[in-house]
């Protein structure tokens, strides 16, 4: 007998929204206490998953609490897309999480969680960003696994990998928005290569109005708890972490943004470990420049004993 309609797979086309779906970060907004899932998870019913709970101890007031199965189908879904390598399937998996926030200011979360096998090992990590978490609330959500190759050994358990929070007034924008300054800024993962990091700050004109930049970002390096960090020297970009890094042709000087352009700058640094105590600095507070408004980014800047970072200057993106 076939099932209802509303149990029916989705029209293959939707294979790419299912899995950009998984890979989407989750904006939540906290008021009391919420539960926000991912529109449609694809698991089906009660009738055709399997819930475990997940004994995860959690860090900074966030855990997951329980993992969706779905049953084995023994034919292919929609839920599945050639890839390059072979046959790749979105898992169905979804991990329930709550985010509890003890503090006394709302805070914006950005968590990673990892989904593993049965012997620990990572299968894959996905990022959740939970977004004006109040003093005293309790938000809940999901989030897929989404796809996983061919021969990955089966999910059974997942844990919070890492978390950081900044206050909510500081966080970086959400993706498709625009700060009421018309300014966005940003940090990306950065790069490594030979002992050199180097994460990338961007600068984004969204509002109405052209904005001009002139020189470097104002930096303040941040711990754990968004207390200053001292002992590290903030340096323009000379070439004094990373001789020959300095470009003539890119000398600091005033940028103008038009409405819809962006500008970049760097953070550079080694992470070379010798005589002294390793420096770890989780949060940078940046600022466009003196007197702009402050935006908290996590580039984890692993700084080893060097006790420098090197910082360029702004410079408009090409189109």
């Amino acid at each position: 007998m076939p099932r209802p309609a509303s149990h029916h797979p989705a029209p293959a086309r939707t294979a790419p929204y299912l899995s950009a779906l998984a890979a989407t970060a989750l904006l939540l907004t906290a008021c009391g206490t919420e539960r926000a899932d991912v529109g449609n998870t694809g698991v089906g019913t009660a009738e055709s998953t399997s819930r475990a709970q997940v004994a995860d101890p959690g860090k900074d007031g966030v855990r997951v609490t329980s993992l969706t199965f779905p049953s084995p189908s023994p034919t292919p879904t929609s839920s599945q897309s050639v890839a390059a390598d072979g046959l790749a399937t979105d898992s169905g998996i979804v991990a329930a999480y709550e985010v509890v926030n003890k503090t006394t200011e709302t805070l914006t979360y950005s968590v990673v969680i990892t989904f593993m096998s049965a012997d620990g090992g990572a299968m894959g990590n996905q990022t959740v960003t939970v977004r004006d978490v109040g003093p005293g609330k309790t938000v809940r959500g999901t989030v897929r696994a989404g796809e996983l190759p061919p021969g990955t050994p089966q999910v059974t358990q997942a844990k919070v990998l890492e978390v950081t929070k900044v206050p909510s007034s500081e966080a970086p924008a959400a993706p498709g928005t625009c700060p009421a300054s018309g300014i966005r800024v940003s940090a990306d993962r950065g790069d490594a290569a030979m002992g050199l990091r180097v994460v990338g700050l961007h600068l984004d004109n969204c509002g109405t109005r052209d904005y001009t930049v002139d020189g470097y970002p104002v930096l303040e390096l941040l711990d754990d708890d968004l207390k200053h960090v001292d002992g590290v020297k903030i340096l323009d970009s000379t070439g004094a972490v990373t001789p020959g890094s300095a470009d003539d042709k890119q000398q600091p000087g005033p940028v103008t943004l038009k409405p819809g352009e962006s500008a970049t700058a760097s953070l550079v640094w080694r992470n070379t470990t010798e005589f002294g105590t390793p420096v770890n600095v989780p949060y940078v507070r940046v600022r466009a420049k003196a007197g702009a408004d402050p935006v908290i980014v996590t580039p984890n800047l692993d700084l080893g004993t060097t006790g420098k970072l090197e910082v360029t200057s702004w410079q408009e993106t090409e189109n």
